[in-house]
């Protein structure tokens, strides 16, 4: 028997993200993956290193990586659609739900529950750490747009903002205060500086 979890997730490089506003830059769900994973360990690194906490690290990372591997069945629905009505976001929730039953069940028994544990079932203080990243992935986009003239993302920005703040977390503000101004600057600018 073929086991097609594998084939699934390369997919994810066909679906785009950001489908209801213009973008300068296209975004897809692998690309997405990647660099919220890549967010998820620098913020476990600053709570660890900088907070003196003991987050571990590894298992964040694993989580952050599969966390929107259900969109390669669902595609992205855009936050505006799923968030703007609760018979929307419960109808999403359950469609989302068979999709990341229906992809576990792609892989050999033999791992199964590996796999099951970061996507169906992952532990909810962990995952909190990737929906910080998956914030800051998202308030990433949304100044390189517009530091590239795309004026369609202030909103988006200041919602992100709001909501990475209301996370109550040092490391994200850590993150903003150190790092995130680079991404409204030209490769010259952080090159010079």
């Amino acid at each position: 028997m073929n086991h097609h979890f594998f084939a699934y997730l390369y997919r994810l490089k066909y679906i785009d993200r950001w489908s209801l506003m213009w973008n300068m830059r296209k975004e897809n769900v692998a690309e997405h993956s990647f660099y919220t994973a890549a967010l998820a360990h620098m913020l476990c690194t600053i709570a660890n290193e900088v907070y003196k906490r003991d987050v571990p690290t590894d298992r964040v990372v694993s989580i952050a990586l599969f966390h929107d591997v259900s969109e390669v069945l669902t595609g992205d629905i855009p936050q505006p659609v799923k968030h703007n009505n609760e018979k929307i976001l419960r109808n999403f929730r359950e469609i989302e739900d068979a999709a990341v039953e229906r992809l576990i069940q792609t892989l050999p028994a033999e791992i199964n529950s590996v796999y099951k544990s970061l996507i169906q079932d992952p532990d909810e203080e962990l995952y909190r750490w990737v929906k910080a990243a998956d914030l800051l992935e998202a308030y990433i986009k949304c100044l390189t747009e517009l530091s590239a003239g795309n004026r369609e993302f202030i909103v988006a920005k200041q919602q992100i903002l709001e909501s990475l703040k209301k996370m109550d977390m040092p490391e994200v503000d850590y993150f903003l205060t150190h790092m995130s101004s680079s991404f409204e600057k030209t490769l010259d600018e952080i090159t010079l500086s």
